[in-house]
């Protein structure tokens, strides 16, 4: 089972869409009254119109980042850019990025530094790639190093 959000990243169906494919039974749906009031999809029923070809274990990966953990949010979300899926890389990358996992807060750092995915914000980026720094990313450190060191060189 996965979550609505999930569903949608997977599918690149709207929020509507997919509401209107549960509405009209075309879509399964399971409420979560016992842990968290949310509704579910079975990931068995989204698998045919998933946006990306996955591999079995890519399965398990989407069922760990749903479920909250950090380095497979990311993992999934390398996994969306490796297929030129970038708005939903973001989404999982912004979910990571919140729990303070330093790969995430680089690769999202350098989404908006790119405009990948997301309108492109250097302010943002660096915002990003300085946080990812800040908690030991060593790539994050060195790039902000080599901006620190180019902009001393100007004075």
């Amino acid at each position: 089972m996965i979550s609505i959000a999930a569903a949608i990243t997977l599918t690149e169906w709207s929020r509507r869409t997919l509401w209107r494919r549960i509405a009209d039974g075309s879509l399964a749906r399971v409420d979560d009254n016992d842990a968290s009031d949310k509704t579910r999809i079975p990931l068995e029923a989204i698998k045919p119109h998933i946006c990306m070809p996955l591999d079995q274990q890519d399965f398990d990966l989407i069922r760990d980042a749903d479920a909250g953990h950090a380095e497979a949010q990311t993992d999934l979300a390398l996994i969306f850019l490796s297929n030129a899926k970038p708005e939903g890389a973001v989404y999982w990358l912004e979910l990571a990025a919140k729990q303070d996992y330093a790969d995430a807060m680089h690769w999202l750092g350098r989404c908006y530094l790119d405009g990948t995915g997301v309108p492109k914000d250097e302010n943002l980026g660096l915002m990003w790639l300085a946080k990812a720094a800040s908690r030991g990313h060593i790539i994050s450190q060195g790039q902000m190093q080599a901006m620190r060191d180019k902009f001393t060189e100007a004075f």
